[in-house]
């Protein structure tokens, strides 16, 4: 029978781990809780869950999560977010590749919540994973704070059924601090990359976002959210670009 451990990061999710935690009751070997010292419920939460809680210095969303993985005591291991959880249909296809694994890392679909209504479209879904992998081969990687996960050459991957159930954002006051936050650690990571702004990126690159997103992904289906969806997300590529450029001006 194959062992998986469960590891999340977290900092300040009183709101949100206690679901996230009860969906892997009977799924996993071992939950880990890697926090960055937060000041609400959170550790309280935990350990009344039975997770082992670990604190360490936030360095950065990769960072964080590549340490996360060294306090596992199993080599394969499930990535969850503290505002995720697993459905149904997903927990019966991890119990079953436990049975009998096949592969050295498994994907899964993830379907967001955003202010009470799933979202189908605006290009968040199927929002595909790779979640659930042998971590000797293979580390996390991408530009912060947009984190993925990359198998070595070689290694089998499958797709398993269900879905990741992402809680995201409570309100659109939620969404926009956060895309605030985003954009200033993906423009930073972004220079630091060698990566520049000009005035065509800036006023062109929101314009291709949103019409990609609302129509071509047709976000129009999702109602009035997909709208808001999709003119946050293209503020947020406007954001981006803004705040690069400002970065190589060095009015940072």
């Amino acid at each position: 029978m194959l062992k998986i451990s469960a590891v999340i990061i977290t900092f300040n999710e009183e709101r949100n781990i206690a679901r996230c935690l009860d969906s892997l009751v009977g799924i996993v070997d071992e939950v880990v809780v890697v926090d960055s010292f937060s000041t609400d419920r959170t550790e309280e939460i935990v350990k009344s869950k039975g997770a082992r809680f670990v604190q360490h210095a936030f360095e950065g969303h990769i960072q964080q999560k590549n340490w996360a993985i060294t306090q596992a005591s199993n080599p394969f291991v499930l990535s969850l977010d503290a505002d995720e959880a697993l459905d149904e249909t997903l927990q019966k296809e991890i119990l079953r590749i436990k049975a009998n694994p096949a592969a050295d890392g498994y994907s899964m679909n993830r379907l967001t919540n955003y202010c009470g209504k799933w979202v189908k479209h605006c290009g968040w879904y199927p929002d595909t994973k790779l979640r659930l992998w042998d971590s000797r081969k293979g580390s996390w990687t991408g530009i912060n704070p947009h984190d993925r996960y990359e198998m070595q050459a070689g290694a089998k991957i499958e797709k398993l059924k269900g879905d990741i159930l992402h809680y995201s954002y409570y309100s659109i006051s939620d969404h926009i601090k956060q895309v605030n936050y985003f954009t200033d650690i993906a423009a930073k990571a972004y220079v630091e990359k060698g990566g520049r702004s000009n005035g065509f990126k800036i006023v062109f690159s929101p314009l291709v976002k949103f019409f990609r997103d609302y129509f071509f992904k047709l976000g129009l289906l999702d109602g009035y959210y997909g709208f808001v969806i999709c003119m946050i997300s293209s503020h947020a590529t406007f954001l981006k670009y803004v705040k690069i450029k400002q970065l190589q001006q060095g009015n940072n």
